[in-house]
């Protein structure tokens, strides 16, 4: 199957952090959360695509915990970084020999962003608990990202969203 075939068959659409995706749970439950709004769905689900034309998920934050499973295709490298500055690259993918992994957290309040490095597509699923709610995202702007993370800016700057 190529990319073509499962944007269309699975419904996908273009995402605003990049990729495409389709939500494909919400649970019903509602929980009150301290947040804007405060209630949220339980848990949400999606399905998400990074493609050789759309390669990144470009850095952006939420306050939910999410979990990233791998599904098929070739692997996703993930930018994560933490208020203080500590950036962890991770690979999300099958070959667990070489170090890849199939499931990934990444807590709330951490920045984030994924790169296709290589191949036509990426293929994941995403569980985002309490669900989520696009009040609860932020997406990285150049000036906050040169403030916060100036010994990182050359290295991250290719991965945020220009506006």
């Amino acid at each position: 199957m190529n990319k073509q075939e499962l944007i269309e068959h699975l419904s996908l659409v273009e995402h605003i952090e990049g990729g495409y995706f389709n939500e494909t749970y919400r649970a019903g439950y509602i929980v009150s959360t301290n947040r804007e709004g405060q209630e949220r769905n339980i848990l949400t689900s999606i399905y998400y695509l990074l493609t050789d034309d759309r390669p990144i998920d470009h850095f952006h934050k939420n306050k939910s915990d999410i979990i990233h499973y791998f599904h098929y295709g070739s692997p996703i490298t993930y930018l994560i970084l933490d208020s203080s500055g500590k950036l962890e690259k991770v690979k999300l993918g099958l070959n667990i020999a070489q170090g890849e992994k199939p499931q990934l957290l990444v807590p709330g309040g951490y920045w984030k962003a994924a790169i296709l490095e290589e191949g036509e597509f990426g293929f994941l699923g995403e569980a985002v608990a309490p669900g989520f709610d696009y009040r609860d995202m932020e997406i990285a702007t150049v000036d906050k990202f040169q403030e916060s993370f100036p010994d990182l800016w050359q290295e991250l700057a290719p991965y945020i969203r220009k506006s």
